[in-house]
């Protein structure tokens, strides 16, 4: 049974992004210092490995011959103890390096993630950036723990055997390197297998995150619908197909595991049967028989090691593909890079324009439309489900879908007015806003602020002059204070306090000892819609930027707290610029210019009362005082 609200995505695909080895090295060079002490290590660790055989038939010789043994026995303990505390500290070193490749792995990712594009978040699921985060940069720790690193010493070893072995019998060795090329081609099948399968399973483990993470955000629609056991039923798919995936992965590797194991009986069972046969007939001495022995359970245990690296690696290229594919994706500055060397700048010698949009066309990249088309088909699903009526949803977002969302809007904002954006559900309004924080670049035409098109002003030095009040008015998981701080990081708490009693917050204040310390919950869960909405505000009228956008910033609030926000955005607006999204008639009867959108056209400019007399659409939303 598949949940309405599971959220399934490409399903059927059993091959994600792919990484190849030269991806993987940035990662291991960071820290080469410390590779190139293992590798010094791993030398060591094969000399004295490879003297110990020899040792041992000196001493067989000896014995065989009744001569004193002389100082060969303790030769023999230092060189175990020796091999021993090599291998302990280049064991750590692996660890801790393996750490810090899981570590540099996450930064980079966070550092890329942070600095995205909004278009690619907006197409992409929140639960499936945070597993690349976590569980696929885990996966990178067995390629250093796990035979890659050692993997020199490794090769000294097995050469040092295989001459070693040659010079005492030339035809044991023939007979042990077929037994060992034939494991080698198993091993060669498989390791291509386990890449798709680690692919497939990590872009699964994406979606469960993705599950997890809406359901748990959601959790109060999904416990008011009675849809908690539908959710579960759908996760728990999801679950269990990363876990059939797992299952693949386990079985290819089980065939490799053991490869080395039958390598080295069947080679052993070729060495004694042969070997003693030689031994016999006085091919060779039972001292290099026993000096060959060893050396083959030398060759193996480089042997078993590299088999375990193969699946290692394989493992976490599988997962490195995914990661790469977000390290590759561009950031915003390299997207402005781009953008900069095909937009001419454009500049008026005295503009009274804070703002002006110049015939701008835009429409929302075609993965964008699709994920906001499935979240909207889930909501009226999970809706549907509770036997809600899901008529309501069919405007929402609309502007998203229907091809071009902006078709040539033009108009202006002067310096230090107020103007509201009014309109139905869907005419492009809150586009018109994201436009300008320049979360989207419009396709056509110009947006100007005091007369230089945005696009060619950084990007941080634009937000700088720009306060933004979401329509949902986000609130981070933290304090009081943390959230006042984000945009305001040197605020005092005196300035604090001062705006969040303008907004009428200070109640939220005096009932906590706390204060600005005060916790506010997982996404504000703490405060009520409209408080979390008042914040929001007062963040960005503690920054006091010369320009405020705010998107429908009163909508969750009651008449009187209305009033006091009205009287707090008016004390602060002095001299400042405002660009309002209108949700009630009383918000926007007092705007300097109201600019009407329909279906992503300006059908009129103007004052309340020339709007009234001249636009009929704005006629008829005044008179349902504009609550659409």
């Amino acid at each position: 049974m598949t949940s309405p609200f599971s959220g399934r995505r490409s399903r059927g695909r059993t091959d994600g992004p792919r990484a190849s080895f030269r991806q993987l090295l940035p990662f291991l060079f960071e820290h080469k210092r410390t590779l190139v002490i293992v590798t010094v290590l791993s030398v060591a660790a094969a000399v004295t490995t490879l003297a110990q055989p020899l040792l041992v038939g000196e001493v067989i010789s000896r014995v065989q011959a009744g001569s004193p043994l002389e100082w060969l026995v303790w030769a023999l303990v230092v060189l175990v103890i020796a091999s021993s505390v090599i291998s302990g500290y280049q064991h750590y070193l692996l660890q801790r390096t393996g750490t810090a490749v899981v570590f540099s792995s996450r930064r980079r990712l966070i550092a890329r993630i942070l600095h995205l594009p909004i278009r690619e978040f907006d197409a992409r699921r929140t639960g499936d950036i945070v597993s690349r985060v976590g569980t696929d940069t885990t996966l990178l720790y067995a390629v250093l723990t796990q035979g890659l690193a050692d993997s020199i010493g490794n090769v000294l070893i097995f050469v040092g055997a295989i001459i070693a072995m040659l010079v005492i019998d030339p035809l044991l060795l023939l007979l042990i390197l077929v037994v060992i090329g034939a494991s080698f081609g198993v091993v060669g099948a498989l390791s291509g297998r386990i890449r798709r399968h680690t692919s497939a399973q990590q872009e699964k483990v994406g979606e469960l995150a993705s599950a997890v993470e809406r359901a748990v955000g959601s959790i109060r629609t999904v416990r008011a619908a009675g849809a908690a056991e539908r959710e579960q039923a759908g996760i728990t798919e999801t679950a269990a197909e990363a876990y059939g995936i797992g299952v693949r992965i386990a079985k290819a590797s089980a065939l490799v595991v053991p490869i080395a194991g039958i390598a080295l009986q069947l080679s052993l069972l070729v060495v004694l049967g042969v070997g003693g046969f030689r031994v016999a007939s006085g091919a060779i001495t039972i001292a290099s028989l026993v000096t060959f022995v060893m050396f083959l359970f030398f060759l193996i245990q480089p042997l078993g090691s590299f088999f375990g690296a193969i699946t290692s690696v394989n493992q976490a290229l599988g997962a490195l593909g995914r990661i790469q594919e977000v390290l590759d994706l561009p950031t915003e500055s390299e997207d402005d890079a781009a953008i900069a060397a095909r937009t001419a700048q454009t500049m008026q010698e005295s503009s009274d324009a804070a703002i002006e949009f110049r015939d701008v066309r835009f429409r929302y990249p075609a993965a964008v439309i699709a994920a906001r088309q499935q979240t909207e088909a889930e909501a009226k699903a999970m809706l549907a489900s509770a036997h809600v009526d899901t008529s309501a949803l069919e405007t929402i977002e609309a502007e998203d879908t229907a091809g071009d969302v902006l078709r040539g809007v033009s108009f202006r904002v002067p310096r230090g007015s107020r103007v509201a954006l009014v309109g139905p559900s869907g005419a492009g309004k809150s586009t018109t806003l994201s436009l300008i924080e320049r979360f989207y670049d419009p396709a056509e035409g110009e947006i100007l602020l005091d007369g230089r098109d945005i696009r060619t002003l950084d990007r941080d030095e634009l937000r700088a002059r720009l306060g933004y009040v979401e329509q949902d008015a986000p609130t981070l998981a933290g304090t009081i204070g943390d959230n006042l701080r984000l945009a305001s990081p040197d605020a005092t708490d005196a300035e604090c306090e001062r705006v969040l009693r303008e907004v009428n917050l200070g109640e939220v204040l005096d009932r906590s000892p706390l204060g600005l310390d005060a916790p506010v919950g997982e996404a504000g869960v703490m405060l009520s819609g409209g408080e979390r909405q008042r914040l929001a505000i007062a963040r960005a009228l503690l920054a006091a930027p010369p320009i405020l956008l705010l998107d429908e910033s009163t909508s969750s609030l009651d008449g009187l707290n209305e009033q006091r926000m009205r009287e707090a955005i008016d004390s602060v607006a002095e001299g400042r610029t405002l660009i309002v999204i209108a949700h009630r008639l009383s918000t926007v009867v007092d705007s300097d210019v109201i600019v009407v959108l329909e279906g992503g056209r300006v059908v009129g400019q103007g004052t309340h009362s020339e709007l009234v007399a001249t636009v009929p659409l704005y006629r008829d939303l005044a008179k349902h005082q504009l609550l659409v």
